[in-house]
């Protein structure tokens, strides 16, 4: 048994560490080239500052990750015991990218600010939300199951759903076919692996020939001038080292956080739930992990990368099973978690990003959006795929929001401006703006709301619009006030408070609505009466 249990790392394990590395250094690739290059934060600030505590969530959770797998297989006296693979989570490191960071290092600058003291604020900002999003985990640890009985699965799926398809789909898709020739092949062979489960030449892992293909392409095609205008051969890596140490920079972006909270608890109760789903898969492949050690592991991760400098929260990956079933064990938590660590602190990580185009990247990110979207359905009784459906639109409003130009940024005299030629209803743009504000946890009560009308409890579908029109009086969603902030309705004036008033009453009358509804005797359908 002694040796069995000793033997953690084996042939597998390559395939897993190249799977889960390459996963977050697209991810990483993605918020510095939206940081540095869509909003222009100086990249020493994303890569000195930002990437050290962000890594250093990745090192500490798989370091924990992989000291419970060995502690399981000598409790169990296995040796095929895999660990929980840990990376920094796509779906919010999106969001935290394009919905908090860049429009507010945008609006500082805005403001008169240079760039370096608003990258430095902007730094701060994303500190303060993953410690406040740390905390929001570290409780909902212990009232994990009572979030999952109270949002219905197609709410919770639903929304992170449609904000993965939108925001983690869409977009890098724009990127990859800013290089077509480069963007495409990588595509194609990510989903000929992944999603069509083909075979690649030498057992080589999908993820890698598909890394290594657009790479290589993208840099031929550069060589012999072909790669478009913008090509340009990498410099020198720079090498930037930056210990991540503890520091009280949170504190001062604390008071900005608060204004973004909206975003975060749903982050944070997307991450719990998320944590409880990857520990029943684990449980249903044969390694059956405690649900609140997993869930206190990744909120203590979180938590400690955000006091360190960190941007971005980690989370369990989904993919146990996949891992185990490619003969991972837990060398692969253990390699993954040291690579990206290390490469935080002595630099090579900003060097692979800056070298590596998001054309060569994306393609990951885009089948992670797929995966994501399709278990939104998978995972839900077919009866409920409307429910699932609704919860994707409030996403597509803040889509279209990121494209066509940020509310946080539109001045107040812009932004009433919006609503300024009212006719037979607001103009389209103003309600996409309202819309999008707020979308995530609009997503989850309209989703809430549908799956109660399926389940013919149209009173509990009132709670559901109840809830949504206290929350838009606050700010909650549907915000009247730009860039989306919080706002205590009775200190509202002028056309925010009209617009707050006009959809906090509009959810009301559709609660009346389902109140008189559910005064009717239900037909109990045809043949009902055949036994008498």
């Amino acid at each position: 048994m002694a040796n069995g249990t000793r033997r953690g790392f084996g042939a597998g394990d390559i395939n897993g560490f190249l799977g889960l590395v390459v996963d977050n250094l697209s991810i990483l690739a993605f918020m510095a080239g939206a940081l540095t290059g869509l909003y222009g934060v100086p990249a020493e600030i994303v890569f000195g500052r930002m990437f050290p505590g962000t890594a250093l969530g990745v090192l500490l959770g798989n370091l924990a990750y992989t000291w419970m797998a060995r502690r399981l297989a000598e409790r169990e006296g296995r040796d095929d015991v895999t660990a929980m693979p840990l990376g920094l989570d796509t779906p919010t490191s999106f969001g935290m990218t394009l919905l908090v960071l860049g429009p507010a290092f945008t609006a500082w600058r805005q403001s008169g600010m240079d760039a370096e003291a608003a990258g430095l604020l902007t730094w701060q900002l994303g500190m303060a939300s993953l410690v406040v999003i740390g905390l929001l985990k570290l409780a909902l640890s212990f009232a994990g199951e009572w979030v999952r009985r109270t949002v219905p699965r197609a709410g919770l799926l639903g929304s992170i759903g449609g904000t993965a398809l939108v925001l983690m789909g869409f977009l890098p898709l724009l990127e990859i076919l800013r290089v077509p020739v480069v963007g495409l092949v990588g595509l194609g062979i990510v989903l000929y692996a992944l999603v069509a489960r083909g075979p690649m030449p030498f057992r080589l892992p999908g993820v890698l020939v598909a890394f290594l293909a657009a790479a290589v392409l993208y840099y031929a095609l550069g060589a012999a001038g072909l790669a478009g205008p913008g090509f340009a051969f990498p410099q020198a890596p720079t090498l930037r080292i930056g210990l991540p140490w503890p520091n009280l920079g949170f504190v001062d972006g604390l008071g900005a956080s608060m204004r973004y909270l909206p975003l975060l608890i749903p982050f944070a109760i997307l991450m719990i739930v998320g944590g409880i789903n990857v520990t029943e898969s684990a449980h249903a492949a044969g390694d059956r992990y405690r649900t609140r050690d997993i869930l206190l592991v990744e909120a203590l991760a979180t938590l400690v990368a955000g006091v360190c400098g960190g941007v971005a929260q980690t989370t369990p990956y989904i993919g146990q099973p996949g891992f185990k079933a490619m003969g991972a064990r837990r060398g692969y938590t253990l390699l993954t978690g040291l690579f990206v660590g290390l490469g935080g602190v002595f630099g090579y990580l900003a060097n692979l990003v800056e070298l590596l185009p998001l054309a060569v990247l994306a393609p990951i990110l885009v089948f992670v959006a797929i995966s994501i979207a399709t278990q939104a359905f998978e995972a839900t009784e077919a009866k409920y795929h409307a429910a699932v459906v609704i919860a994707f639109f409030p996403a597509l409003a803040q889509m279209l929001l990121i494209r066509l130009g940020d509310p946080a940024v539109v001045p107040p005299a812009h932004f009433a401006a919006l609503f300024a030629t009212v006719d037979h209803g607001l103009p389209a743009l103003a309600v996409v703006v309202l819309l999008g504000n707020g979308f995530i946890i609009t997503s989850m009560l309209w989703a809430g709301m549908l799956v109660a009308l399926i389940d013919a409890r149209p009173l509990r579908a009132c709670r559901w619009l109840l809830a949504a029109a206290a929350l838009t009086l606050f700010g909650v969603i549907h915000s009247a006030v730009p860039g989306g902030g919080l706002y205590l309705p009775w200190t509202l004036a002028g056309l925010p408070r009209t617009l707050a008033f006009q959809f906090a009453g509009a959810y009301c009358a559709l609660a009346v609505v389902f109140a008189l509804l559910a005064l009717q005797r239900r037909d109990p359908g045809p043949g009902a009466g055949a036994a008498h």
